[in-house]
């Protein structure tokens, strides 16, 4: 096969199908028949100078994918491959692939280079490959400018492949210095001096140490900024990269460097390509960024609690920075607008300067008001529109009171343009700020409404008839109405909008059909806002929802007729039913929440369920997670009755805790059977083995995202809730499990935000289950069964406790857990109780909780607690 090897990579890129497939197929048998032969073969096709490019590189791109996996199980299995193969084996990839950056061809060096970082990912946690980054450092010394290139290439990959705690502080410097040499002005190779940068960029989080050091930091300070004034913009750009990375991972150590960056920033965004203009912006966004969690984590009050203090760079910078980022607003593209992934030096500007209100306050008003005077009547459209984005940007972070005067003049002004301005820009624009205006400033929290009888009307006419305009305007006007309606959450009985719902509603319906409704997501945003005007109704037009109901529902009918359809009208099908499925889920919620509707709406259930059914069929993630929602807003809705439905729509349950794949199915499916459970309490006891099982194959497998593993244990609580002391006979399963899952949790904590995030999850599902399955059986004569689980659990409580980065969630579910612990084993637990430190320190901590929830659940506790202890 070796031979043939370059034969079958050219084929598997032919254009023709057949030998694709039976070049594809080829390659799929040598590897799976011997897998050694197979890797060795790859890594020498890919080093021969002899060999054809195109084969090189697919060998290299095969080899990459046999060492790396997006799934984290399929990630899992081929680490452990790899770390079982012969050492030779590995042995001799390795020298291949480390002669490959020397290649005379870039596109082997770079694919190498890849490889080479995969494989150091794997071994060098498992203390593996040590001498790899020795000869990789005595590459970069090299005369020659490719082969210094390609190794800072790896060691670039190589920082984003390993955490840093896998390399010594002794190497991490040596790589430092190689790649800030390398970035060195005095380099005069501008490949090199690139990928210098680039391997800075991936190396900063390994520079920890370096940065606490003010020469080394000044060192590297200041081959960044020179960097950011090389001749190549390949290079400035990269350089900027590094800087904003720098302002997000060691914003506390910019102090004595924010002066000299504003000069380079400025003069970027002022004067340079766009690409290095862009990062410049974003530099100033990272700082907003750091900022803004600062100030919102410990207010303006940074007494001892603060690891990071605020050093309001942004305020100091503001009679600069403003006027820099108003400047770039007047620097849009002619069809912006209509390109959704659209980013320009404009936008960055715009939101840039939204993050700078958000960070200073009312501070950036008088900055940009004249801006908004001057231009907001001019003639040039650019002008018209500038001043409308700097308007629309700077709407949070000012206080309300600050921002009502202007706003009151403005709104007249504004609903004017969208009618009658001449450019579309403008009108998009001044359609997104609205929709801000209406998003910040109108509530029921302020004093003085912006919208009142007098201007209610002409909002609504203007926002109807904007709702015509082309695309993005139309979208834009939705959104704007979306936030109106939102606003008028909580008005009680009779909201403004009442008199205009038959209005909105039709007109809504009709930009959905709109020919051209598939462009900047206008269907999308048009059902979006009929489900919030739904949603935020009153009981006065209950019977016109009501009336919507049949509307919706012919709407899915007509999606589900048997034509045959091309795979883009497929698609676009899918959408649809997604979104119509999400329109009745809120049509279901509204009427079956209210008494006065609820009666009505139910003779539409059994055909909304049959519509639901059908649904199943298509074969369509989105679609069917849109419909299971749906179908648990409906089992919520009917209570005890939905168990009609059951026979039919169990195998779709099982079908979607089956959907490993599509695990956002998964977990959607698991949340609706706690939903189900609710609705049916005891009458789901029949389907309860197969769930079960189910659950449990779910929570072993190594295949399912770990994301749907919390609600899983939550799951097990609902259906302990539903069945009581029936759900005795899934103890022995579900509890070793628990224990696990809890153990689990207490090592995985603080590892990252993410992972401190993840562990309050699953910590929060697992006590969801311990507190189901204690209510399940209180007062039930085999409550003893609990007693022998009652150890670990007060132990599981105490341990959460003294770890000390629960969140409020958490802190809420574990006090109840205990007062249930109490509550249903009494003062068979007693003792145990009293020995734990929960029902002390824990107690008392939530007890003088400012959070009422955590307090009243507290309360309950003490109580359950007292009358545990007292008998």
């Amino acid at each position: 096969m070796a031979l043939e090897v370059t034969q079958v990579l050219l084929n598997a890129q032919s254009i023709d199908a057949t030998v694709r497939k039976q070049a594809e197929d080829s390659l799929r048998q040598f590897q799976e028949q011997n897998l050694p032969s197979f890797l060795l073969s790859l890594s020498s096709e890919l080093g021969s100078e002899e060999k054809p490019v195109d084969s090189r590189k697919l060998a290299g791109l095969i080899l990459k994918n046999a060492l790396d996996a997006k799934e984290q199980h399929r990630k899992f299995e081929l680490v452990q491959r790899w770390l079982s193969l012969d050492s030779n084996v590995k042995t001799q990839i390795k020298a291949c692939l480390l002669n490959t950056l020397s290649s005379a061809v870039a596109d082997a060096r770079s694919t190498a280079s890849q490889v080479i970082a995969k494989i150091a990912g794997i071994e060098l946690p498992h203390k593996q490959w040590p001498e790899l980054i020795g000869s990789l450092l005595l590459n970069v010394h090299q005369q020659s400018s490719h082969v210094k290139q390609a190794t800072l290439e790896t060691l670039g990959y190589l920082c984003e492949e390993v955490s840093p705690d896998v390399i010594d502080q002794d190497q991490v410097n040596r790589i430092l210095t190689a790649v800030v040499q390398g970035m060195n002005a005095s380099e005069g190779n501008n490949d090199v001096r690139l990928a210098a940068t680039r391997s800075l960029y991936n190396a900063l989080g390994f520079a920890q140490a370096n940065f606490s050091n003010d020469m080394e930091r000044d060192y590297i300070m200041r081959i960044v900024c020179e960097a950011t004034l090389s001749p190549e913009v390949r290079i400035r750009q990269a350089a900027f990269e590094c800087l904003v990375s720098i302002a997000s991972t060691y914003y506390d150590k910019l102090a004595r460097y924010i002066q000299d960056i504003f000069g380079i920033t400025a003069k970027a965004v002022k004067e340079d390509e766009e690409s290095v203009a862009l990062q410049a912006i974003e530099f100033w966004s990272s700082i907003c960024d750091e900022e803004i969690d600062i100030l919102e984590e410990y207010g303006e009050d940074f007494t001892g609690d603060s690891d990071i203090p605020c050093f309001y760079f942004i305020k100091q910078a503001l009679p600069a920075l403003v006027p820099m980022l108003l400047e770039t607003l007047l620097k849009q593209e002619e069809d912006q607008d209509q390109d959704e992934g659209a980013w320009n030096i404009a936008m960055a500007g715009g939101t840039c300067l939204g993050l700078v209100a958000r960070t200073v306050g009312d501070d950036i008003v008088p900055l940009v008001m004249p801006f908004i005077e001057e231009n907001i009547t001019k003639s040039d459209w650019r002008q018209r529109e500038a001043a409308t984005y700097a308007f629309g940007s700077i709407l949070e972070g000012p206080a309300p009171e600050k921002l009502m005067p202007i706003v009151n003049v403005a709104l007249a002004f504004m609903l004017t343009a969208l009618t009658q301005d001449p450019n579309n820009h403008v009108k998009d624009t001044t359609a997104w700020t609205l929709g801000r205006i209406f998003e910040f400033l109108h509530g029921s929290t302020l004093d003085t409404p912006i919208i009142n009888q007098a201007n209610c009307q002409q909002i609504i006419t203007v926002l109807l008839q904007s709702m015509k305009d082309v695309p993005n305007v139309a979208e834009k006007a939705c959104g704007a109405l979306y936030f109106l309606a939102q606003g008028y959450e909580d008005v009680g009985s009779s909201s403004p909008l009442t008199p205009f719902f038959q209005e909105i509603v039709q007109s809504l319906l009709t930009v959905t059909h709109r020919e051209d409704a598939g462009e900047s997501r206008l269907r999308t945003a048009a059902y979006e806002t009929l489900n919030e005007v739904v949603r935020c109704s009153t009981e006065e037009t209950a019977s016109m929802v009501l009336q919507l109901v049949p509307v919706i529902m012919m709407e899915l009918h007509n999606t589900l007729e048997g034509q045959k359809l091309s795979s883009d009208e497929r698609e676009r099908q899918g959408e649809l039913q997604g979104l119509l499925c999400g329109c009745l889920q809120v049509l279901i919620q509204r009427l079956g929440s209210s008494e006065a509707t609820k009666y009505m709406f139910m003779q539409y259930a059994d055909n909304m369920m049959g519509l639901f059914l059908r649904v199943f069929a298509c074969r369509n993630a989105t679609v069917h997670e849109e419909a299971m929602l749906a179908i648990g807003a409906l089992a919520y809705a009917t209570g005890p009755e939905f168990a009609k439905y059951m026979s039919e729509f169990y195998k779709y349950i099982e079908m979607g805790l089956q959907n490993f794949e599509e695990y956002q199915v998964c977990a959607v499916t698991v949340g609706v059977v706690g939903d189900v459970c609710r609705a049916l309490e005891d009458k789901i006891l029949p389907y309860c083995d197969g769930i079960m099982t189910q659950l449990l194959k779910n929570l072993s497998s190594d295949q399912l995202h770990r994301s749907v593993k919390p609600p899983i244990f939550s799951c097990f609580g609902d259906i302990a809730l539903a069945i009581g002391e029936n759900f005795e006979k899934y103890l022995m399963y579900g509890m070793p499990m628990l224990q696990r899952a809890a153990e689990l949790s207490a090592h995985t904590a603080g590892a990252d935000d993410e992972m401190t995030e993840y562990t309050n999850s699953l910590r929060n599902g697992i006590l969801e289950a311990y507190s189901g399955i204690f209510q399940g059986f209180k007062s039930s004569p085999k409550t003893q069964l609990l007693i022998p689980y009652a150890p670990h659990i007060l132990q599981f409580l105490d341990s959460i406790y003294m770890g000390k980065d629960m969140d409020e969630v958490v802190m809420k579910t574990a006090i109840g857990v205990l007062g249930d612990l109490a509550d249903t084993l009494g003062s068979n637990a007693g003792s145990l109780i009293q020995q734990s430190v929960s029902s002390k320190d824990f107690l008392s901590e939530c007890l003088s909780s400012d959070d009422h929830l955590i307090k009243e659940s507290a309360e309950w506790a003490k109580l359950a607690i007292s009358r545990a202890i007292s008998i």
